[in-house]
Formats: C-alpha cells, structure tokens, sequence
C-alpha cells in the first residue's frame, strides 16, 4: 500500500506511526553509538594533563647578563611545551640558589632539582670530566665529538664517572656543540708562545693544565668573577667563550686585544643534569622528553649563536675598538705538545685513558671522513669577500 504524508514525500509499504518509531529506534542507536565511541575514546586517549603538575627548580651557572641564559630557556621552553602541564621547569640564573662551581654539588644533594653547567665546572672532582668538554683536540670539532657522546660510547662512560666513580645521585644529557673557544683577552697582541709566558690567566677544565704547561699561571673562576679580578690585578689575561658572552660582561672595557683560534677548548657542550631520584620518579614518557629536549636545543642554541656571536664581533671591532687578530700557528702548536704532555701523565688513569682512547679512535675514523670531505670554506669565503679575513 503507498499512502502520502503531509510534506509530500512518499512512504512506501509503512504507515506514518510505523516510519516515526523506526526513526526514534535509528536516533537511539545512533546516540547509544555516539556515546559508547566517546567513551572507548576517553579509555583509549586518557588526559595525560589531569595529574598535578611537577616542577622541577633549574639554575644556571651562568650571569644574569650571558647568552647562555638564553640558551638554557631554549631548552626550558621545549621541555614546558611537551609535558602537557604535567612537568614545569623554573629557570634560575647563577647565584639564586648556589654559585656556579657548586652546581653539580646542590643537584647531587637535591638542593635543586636540576642544572644547566659544563663538565669543566667540576672537574676537580675528578679529571676526566673535562673529556666531556675542553678535552683534547684529535682533529674532530664539536660536533664530532657530541656525535661521540651520543654514537661513540661517551654518554655510556660518562654515566660511569658520574655514578660508578663519583658516586654522584645525577642524570646527565648533552647538547650545543659550542663553536672553538678564542684564546682570549690581552693588553697586546700574541705573536708567539713565548708572549705568554708567566701571564696571570684565567681558563677552566683541563685547559688550565694545558696553559699551565706553556708557562702561564693560571686562576679557575666563573664568568662572573673575571672582570673583578682583572681590575684587581688577580689575572691578567682571561678566556671566557665567545664574542657575545664575552660582550656583554664587559671584557672590551678592560682589555682591548682579542686572540681568535686555540686548542684550549675546541669543543664543549653544555651539561644538562637531574637529582637522579627526581628524574626516576618521573613517568618514562617525561623522562624522554628531558632528554630528547636536550637534542632539540641543539638547533636551536646553535642557531642563537651564530647569530649572536657573529653580531658581536662585528661590533667589537667596529664600535667598541678592538683589534681581532688570528692566534698564529706556532701557539696553536705549542698547545698540542702541552697536550701530550698533560695527556701522558693523566692517562696514567685507567678511567681517564679509557675515555681518550675512546675519543681517539672515534676522531680517527669520524675526522678523517669529515676533513677529505668537507668544501674549503675558507677559500670559498676569500672568493667572494677577499680582504676581509685579517691575514
């Protein structure tokens, strides 16, 4: 039987009572089926943001006014932006709660939850840890050498130190392969290594064995202290890092002579670290974002800094009258000799030794594909912009 319903439209075999139960049956199910997909969902994404937020207290070893600040609030921010609300690091500069060289000391006791340094900060716990920063140069650069720590076995040794050797309640992770470190600051210019001798000169890590061993007497203090001390008459020469950092702590108020190129520190990385027993009382999935965050600041450090510090010299040496001069080879190859000397006696340490053969052997094999590959940017640079670089 085919009746008509009043908006015209054909039923064909059902009565109007029998198509509007059909239609209260179809909205039924559908909404039970709406319901019960929530649901499933609800079970299957659970709202990872519900826990209460962690927070983790972070200081720097760095002055309010350096661009490692920056830098760590790099790695800050990635880390607050992938925790969903549930873990929250607070950034505090150096000073706020410790100094910089006691650090490693407050994260080991949980003092602070967390730490953004270099391993040269407290190597005198034990020499090796400057291996992982301002070790010896085989020829590899820091990025090379983080690609070690990450691909060579060195985060595996430098666990070992940590928690073997030291004993140190710490988690650890690497990140920015910093660019090679100038020779620093002088009233004149170094033409050779004999200009160096029996200079008062500040440096960190092994580097002060390596200046030592030039004839340099040498005084390890945080960037804070260097200009205080230079005015003092503490130092008379000094290293910090690079043309920003440097900048901004006012090293061109006090000196006027800039040494670029050494073997002194060719190649550090900021050191990440975590009171080992708040990192373990963490879920997994915010333990890898501490650590993958540290990878992801990479890029974004480096990028930092080679805006900032190719800005700075230029301004160094066009406004703030600095004379910028290449360190001459004849230095550079007296701090390898001192290299082999430091490296002879040191090496007398199992651990120490296993950690150089370990770089040694990565160099190697990674410099070695690395410097018959790579372009001759320098002959690339003089081509389009002779006469820039100072001869």
């Amino acid at each position: 039987m085919t009746k008509k319903i009043d908006d015209n439209k054909t039923v064909v075999g059902k009565s109007k009572k029998a198509q509007k139960s059909k239609v209260s049956r179809r909205k039924l199910l559908t909404g039970t089926g709406v319901a019960a997909g929530a649901a499933a969902a609800t079970m299957a994404f659970p709202n990872v943001s519900r826990a209460q937020t962690v927070t983790f207290k972070m200081q720097g070893a760095w002055g309010s006014a350096d661009i490692f600040n920056e830098m760590a609030l790099e790695y800050v921010k990635r880390v607050n932006d992938m925790t969903g609300g549930r873990l929250k690091i607070e950034y505090l500069n150096s000073g706020a709660v410790v100094k910089a060289f006691q650090v490693q000391d407050a994260v080991h006791k949980g003092v602070l939850d967390a730490g953004h340094l270099v391993t040269a900060y407290w190597y005198g716990k034990n020499k090796a840890a400057s291996l992982f920063g301002t070790g010896p140069v085989f020829g590899a650069n820091a990025a090379e050498i983080l690609a070690w720590i990450h691909k060579g076995g060195g985060k595996e040794l430098y666990r070992e130190l940590v928690q073997d050797i030291l004993k140190r309640n710490l988690v650890g992770f690497f990140c920015m392969p910093m660019p090679t470190q100038p020779l620093g600051w002088f009233k004149k210019e170094i033409k050779s290594a004999d200009d160096l001798q029996g200079l008062k000169y500040r440096t960190v890590g092994l580097a002060t064995d390596i200046m030592q061993g030039m004839g340099l007497k040498v005084t390890q203090l945080p960037g804070g202290e260097i200009v205080p001390a230079l005015e003092r008459g503490v130092i008379e020469a000094f290293e910090y890092n690079n043309p920003t950092s440097d900048s901004r702590f006012g090293a061109h108020d006090v000196s006027k002579v800039y040494m670029m190129g050494s073997y002194h520190q060719a190649a550090e990385f900021f050191e990440i670290i975590f009171n080992k027993d708040k990192f373990d009382s963490l879920p997994a999935e915010l333990q890898a974002i501490l650590e993958y965050s540290a990878e992801a600041a990479n890029t974004a450090n480096f990028a930092t800094a080679m805006d900032n510090y190719s800005k700075d010299l230029q301004f160094l040496i066009n406004e703030a009258g600095v004379k910028v001069y290449r360190t001459p080879q004849s230095v550079m190859e007296a701090q390898l000799k001192s290299w082999d000397t430091v490296l002879e006696k040191l090496m007398q340490d199992a651990f120490f030794k296993k950690v150089v053969e370990s770089q040694r052997e990565w160099s190697e094999r990674v410099a070695f594909y690395a410097l018959l590959n790579s372009a001759d940017y320098k002959l690339a640079f003089n081509h389009y912009f002779p006469g820039v670089l100072p001869s």
